[in-house]
């Protein structure tokens, strides 16, 4: 596996997002061994990279990383966020990012995955109530402390980022990016490069829409996200499958799967950008892994870039209400 720069921390290129395992997701939960099996052949893949937040379960996904990760710590880089679960007496849903609950949510976070330190640590959504300077500035102390050791923040627009960047070094930004949500391009990966800090789009396969195996969500249980999102939901949803199409088309001439084009893809946009898969388990990510090696034609790039845009918001309003664009 390659491996690529997020500011100055070394990471694989293809990474593994762990959501899935615990939460969100029809069948999150139902079967730990299968998924700590999918972690340990992304770490003899090489896809190293691994990613969760206290938030998914709650607890459960950094406590499930934990068990998987006992005598093979060294081996991955480890990322987790917090924000999203208020410690400090907030409501529940509410953000906190005050430096009181960034102390709280850290240890707990420590203790959850049976390590003394977190290679990449995000504030999960930018919390309106708390200055992004005192939120670095706490993490900025965990980084002297030894408890951290690089700082992210997730779904941050360019005026945080550039009010981040300038108390300490971000090494990360990680947002939704993909085949069929390109709005990082305009403005926040351009500033990305300017100031070196590195990209991770997490759903890079479209919440499993670009592999081409999802063709009705009939199989979506009630807990499943997707329910709710409007890409996966009525007129949307079958406008979409036609995007899918066109990337199985590419995918056939290639001699390579759905999710290896995206994957690919997204590989082709700079050296800076180590997408996160998500899946439970192992032949996937043996397929996704996979897409190190996948070389698009220039050709197949120029279709691909060239897609029609998918139809439908990428979460539901409650959802997006946390985003900054």
């Amino acid at each position: 596996m390659k491996h690529i720069k997020l500011g100055d921390l070394d990471v694989s290129r293809i990474g593994l997002g762990l959501v899935s395992m615990s939460y969100a997701y029809t069948g999150a939960g139902t079967d730990d061994a299968e998924s700590i099996r999918a972690i340990h052949r992304a770490l003899e893949l090489g896809a190293t990279f691994l990613d969760t937040a206290e938030v998914y379960g709650p607890y459960l996904n950094e406590e499930l990383l934990g068990k998987a990760l006992k005598g093979r710590r060294e081996q991955a880089v480890v990322a987790t966020k917090f924000g999203m679960i208020s410690h400090t007496g907030g409501e529940p849903g509410q953000l906190d990012s005050s430096p009181a609950n960034i102390r709280t949510a850290v240890d707990g976070s420590l203790k959850r995955l049976g390590t003394d330190y977190i290679d990449l640590y995000y504030q999960h959504r930018v919390d309106p109530n708390t200055p992004i300077e005192d939120t670095i500035g706490a993490l900025a102390e965990l980084i002297a402390e030894g408890k951290i050791r690089h700082i992210g923040l997730s779904e941050a627009g360019p005026e945080t980022i550039r009010r981040a960047h300038a108390v300490h070094p971000i090494a990360a930004v990680q947002s939704e990016y993909s085949l069929w949500t390109r709005h990082p391009e305009a403005t926040v990966l351009p500033l990305l490069r300017e100031l070196n800090i590195g990209f991770v789009p997490y759903s890079p396969l479209g919440r499993g829409f670009l592999t081409g195996q999802i063709r009705s969500t009939s199989g979506f249980d009630e807990t499943d996200l997707r329910k709710k999102n409007p890409r996966f939901t009525g007129e949307n949803f079958q406008r979409n499958l036609r995007l899918v199409d066109e990337v199985e088309a590419i995918a056939a001439e290639a001699g390579a799967t759905p999710a290896q084009i995206a994957l690919a893809w997204l590989l082709t946009r700079g050296d800076d950008i180590a997408p996160i898969p998500g899946t439970k388990r192992v032949a996937r990510v043996e397929e996704n892994s996979a897409a190190d090696a996948v070389e698009l034609t220039a050709e197949q790039i120029e279709k691909l870039d060239n897609l029609p845009p998918a139809v439908g918001e990428t979460h539901d309003e409650a959802a997006l209400r946390l985003l900054e664009r």
